[in-house]
């Protein structure tokens, strides 16, 4: 198989000699190479750039998994942001945030390729934030602008901060919702067009924006997925799911299904968290998981006529021996990944991937290596899933 530097010489070879290929082989051989490979042969000259920066080349080429990585430095205050390969192995550095605080970083949202987050820091009497939008293969960071003094500093309020893809217009947009009076105030920022605008909207009947979303108490994440241009976020009081739709720019409940909602009688209750299944919405119950040594996924596989499915994932061994792992995501119909819920400190991490077919599990080890110093000041906070992609 040639290399990447053979692989140059070749294309600029076929350049000199003027020699035509089809367009179709150029997408089909393009398409087998990692995104990193594919910036590299963008230099090649004009053409090429033009051919690999098309949407309709970025639109075709087939989607790999990869994992993104965040890890805080207590000892210096700095949240590192990585990536790694689906097959596991080195770990590549995408950004480090410095002066952070533990619990400054929101929990990272992924769509499309590209990954969405918030470093928000209280400032005496208001929240101060700044919204970003990186895309991991190709260590692209865009910093939202900052929104107008009379929202950015709402007086002791976070927030609650979304990222969501409208279908319809092939537009990516980023929501922050906050209570005004009893009206819930939306800020939206469209990736199109590049400015915010805001918007009031009456909650649904029967909704309480404080003991539903807790935006005064300390959560820096509220279970979070967007599907088929609907944003979802799971409610705490409830554990039912509130949806906005990006297109309508209205509010609708879903009902979760009677078996989602946690024993009161344990003292070890673990509530339900909602995650993607396969382009669908999941919602994990997990609370008996110590006496029973398994969990369950429900998955809302029919959207209009909300139709549930439940499906049991029994462990191997025990969950608190197998470090207590939790679905992340469910990348196709086979598989789904499990981050374990105990990191220790100065070790390789890992995820599992769960095969539904074989109802087997195996690790993906990650080494951190050089890119963030191994010491028991460092502790990963997140492993998320996301698609590698050329989006800019």
């Amino acid at each position: 198989m040639e290399t990447l530097d053979e692989a140059e010489q070749s294309m600029t070879a076929y350049k000199k000699a003027n020699i035509s290929i089809p367009t179709e082989i150029i997408e089909d051989i393009f398409s087998r190479v990692p995104v990193k490979s594919i910036l590299r042969f963008r230099s090649l000259s004009k053409p090429w750039l033009s051919r690999l920066s098309s949407p309709s080349f970025i639109k075709l080429r087939p989607h790999r998994t990869a994992f993104f990585i965040s890890a805080y430095d207590k000892s210096t205050r700095k949240r590192h942001f990585l990536s790694a390969s689906y097959d596991g192995g080195p770990v590549t550095h995408v950004m480090t945030l410095n002066d952070v605080g533990y619990a400054d970083i929101t929990e990272a949202q992924h769509l499309n390729g590209l990954v969405c987050f918030a470093c928000v820091k209280r400032r005496s009497r208001y929240y101060d934030a700044q919204v970003f939008v990186v895309n991991p293969s190709t260590h692209k960071v865009f910093k939202l602008p900052q929104l107008d003094s009379d929202f950015s500093k709402y007086p002791l309020q976070k927030g609650c901060y979304l990222f969501g893809f409208d279908e319809t217009k092939n537009e990516h947009k980023v929501l922050i919702i906050r209570k005004s009076s009893h009206i819930m105030e939306i800020m939206i920022y469209s990736m199109l067009n590049y400015s915010w605008r805001k918007i009031y909207l009456e909650p649904p009947v029967g909704f309480e924006f404080w003991e539903s979303l807790a935006f005064e108490n300390d959560y820096d994440f509220y279970d979070i997925a967007c599907v088929n241009s609907v944003v979802h976020l799971m409610l705490i009081d409830t554990h039912d799911i509130l949806g906005f739709d990006l297109r309508t720019e209205k509010f609708t409940i879903i009902n979760t299904p009677q078996g989602v909602k946690p024993h009161e009688f344990d003292d070890y209750v673990n509530v339900p968290f909602m995650i993607k299944v396969n382009g669908c919405i999941g919602v994990v119950c997990h609370d008996l998981v110590l006496e029973n040594n398994e969990i369950h996924i429900w998955t809302l596989q029919d959207y209009e006529n909300r139709v549930w499915v439940k499906e049991t994932i029994t462990f191997p061994k025990s969950f608190i021996e197998l470090g207590e792992p939790l679905p992340i995501e469910s990348v196709n119909m086979d598989e789904v990944i499990f981050s374990r819920f105990k990191f220790s400190p100065n070790i390789e991490k890992s995820v599992s991937i769960y095969n539904k077919k074989s109802k087997c599990f195996k690790d993906l080890p990650f080494t951190l290596g050089h890119q963030i110093p191994l010491s028991t000041t460092v502790e990963v906070k997140q492993i998320g899933y996301y698609v590698e992609s050329m989006v800019p």
